[in-house]
């Protein structure tokens, strides 16, 4: 297991050697804030407040991570939307390379940005408005911006979740399924597969952020700042509300939800005319997706959270996709 407590003690210590790098004291306080693809700790010294992002080991190379944050500085150069500044190091470095037991690690930092992630409620669907109309802005400036030379990320298409290149690992391996559940969502995964097909046009194929999750939003009063670039890559642009409702694809709340994304993207840009059904294929897709990393990153507290009943719910879900939309 890749974070154990030995591993996040080594990671701890690792941050703090290397805070100096960005001018706090190695005994500044530091706080693990999550544990996911990446580490994050929230490093405090006087004036200094800020989030450290440990990449996880393997993941990213470094033309990627630098490519992540080159589009959040046009982001932020842009005032496209809300999202925390990235601190660079003393030595005017965005990602700063080191080495702790004798491998590569990659820190970069962000400054800390008060707020907490929208609770599920009636409150949620005013949120989702919000989020659509980001998605928006997030969508234009994808589709006109020059991207910088060695700017790569990856691709998330119909291969790299469920196909022959699975990035999050392999849907069949899902915790819990048995013999019959397999079959269904293989089932699944070839409707899906065509319901993708046709789907590789320029304007609905582009840069997205991805993982817009509620653990991404952070919100404060009226306000509300997207975090966490992490696995922005090219994938279909719709594809974005599907993450939003991450974790979450079984609530009843979900078709509200729907509503008033849509209504926020709209607000601010033209849906296509299925919208609807595409944000039905694109939810399955990314619970499909998810089952295979929670089994793949079973040592994180969200995965473990989320246990074989995950599984459980995502045959749910598939059956229903199936009756409806296969």
């Amino acid at each position: 297991m890749l974070y154990d407590e030995a591993y996040l003690a080594r990671t701890e210590q690792m941050v703090r050697a290397h805070l100096p790098d960005w001018g706090l004291p190695p005994d500044a306080a530091l706080q693990l804030l999550s544990i996911s693809e990446n580490a994050t700790f929230r490093a405090t010294a006087g004036a200094h407040d800020m989030v450290v992002r440990v990449y996880r080991p393997g993941y990213h190379a470094a033309a990627e991570i630098r490519s992540e944050l080159a589009w959040i500085e046009a982001l932020r150069a842009d005032a496209v939307v809300p999202t925390p500044a990235i601190i660079p190091t003393r030595d005017g470095r965005l990602l700063n390379e080191v080495s702790a037991d004798g491998a590569p690690r990659r820190l970069a930092a962000f400054a800390f940005v008060p707020g907490i992630e929208p609770q599920e409620g009636a409150d949620l669907a005013h949120w989702f408005a919000r989020l659509g109309g980001f998605h928006a802005r997030l969508h234009a400036h994808a589709k006109g911006w020059r991207r910088p030379e060695g700017f790569t990320r990856k691709v998330w298409d119909f291969d790299s979740m469920l196909g022959e290149r699975p990035l999050w690992g392999d849907f069949r391996a899902a915790l819990g399924l048995d013999a019959p559940g397999r079959v269904l969502l293989e089932r699944t995964a070839l409707a899906l597969k065509d319901r993708l097909a046709p789907l590789t046009a320029p304007e609905s194929f582009g840069l997205i952020h991805a993982d817009l999750r509620l653990a991404n939003l952070l919100a404060d009063g009226d306000s509300l700042t997207l975090i966490d670039f992490d696995d922005c890559g090219v994938s279909w642009f719709l594809y974005d509300f599907a993450s939003a409702v991450s974790f979450m694809e079984h609530s009843p709340l979900v078709p509200a939800l729907k509503e008033a994304w849509a209504e926020g993207y709209r607000a601010r840009a033209p849906l296509p005319a299925d919208a609807d059904a595409q944000l039905d294929v694109f939810v399955m897709l990314r619970r499909m997706l998810l089952t295979a990393w929670v089994a793949s990153h079973a040592e994180t507290p969200t995965a473990q959270a989320m246990g074989p009943a995950y599984t459980a719910g995502t045959l749910a879900l598939a059956e229903d996709f199936l009756t409806r939309r296969g």
